[in-house]
């Protein structure tokens, strides 16, 4: 996730503080891990620093400061890239479930055991997922953020069968090195 061009991204609606921002980002992604604000002003001064946004105005109003911040043409630039730009799948993809099938064979654990468990914890979050996106109200943002994340369970739960299927090989030729 690319912080800085979802901050761009929200700019395009217009000039926002950092609280709003960040209001919109749990909003716009709901499925996404919520932006700390800490996260947000951090971006938004490298953003300035960088070209890409620029403070809009300060004012206070009788309460604390609130620095109003705008996307720059550079920044619009920068985010029509950015969305165009393809992401080029993972040349390796690193596979925490797969590392611990591997150590739990070279440790003398039990790797079917750890398969079903994982399988049970991908199931439960599976049905989280889809009672979020059947939920009454629920938006297409997040419908089709349970979706993405709903897939790849899926796809993770077909290796795992897969996996569990060659257990006894796999096994054999982690034993034989």
């Amino acid at each position: 996730m690319s912080t800085r061009h979802i901050l761009l991204g929200l700019l395009a609606m217009g000039p926002r503080h950092g609280y709003d921002l960040k209001r919109r980002h749990d909003e716009r992604f709901p499925q996404a891990r919520p932006l700390a604000y800490g996260q947000v002003y951090t971006t938004l001064q490298r953003l300035v620093r960088d070209g890409f946004a620029e403070i809009e105005e300060t004012s206070s109003d009788g309460g604390p400061e609130r620095t109003m911040y705008r996307r720059t043409d550079a920044g619009e630039r920068e985010l029509a890239n950015w969305a165009m730009s393809v992401t080029p799948p993972a040349p390796f993809v690193a596979n925490e479930i797969f590392t611990k099938v591997v150590v739990a064979i070279l440790s003398g654990g039990d790797p079917a055991a750890y398969l079903a468990a994982q399988r049970a914890s991908h199931m439960q979050r599976m049905r989280e997922l889809t009672a979020v996106k059947s939920a009454q109200g629920a938006d297409l943002a997040t419908v089709l953020s349970a979706d993405y994340a709903l897939t790849h369970l899926n796809a993770d739960l077909r290796w795992m069968t897969t996996t569990a299927g060659r257990l006894a090989t796999l096994t054999a030729e982690v034993d034989a090195t």
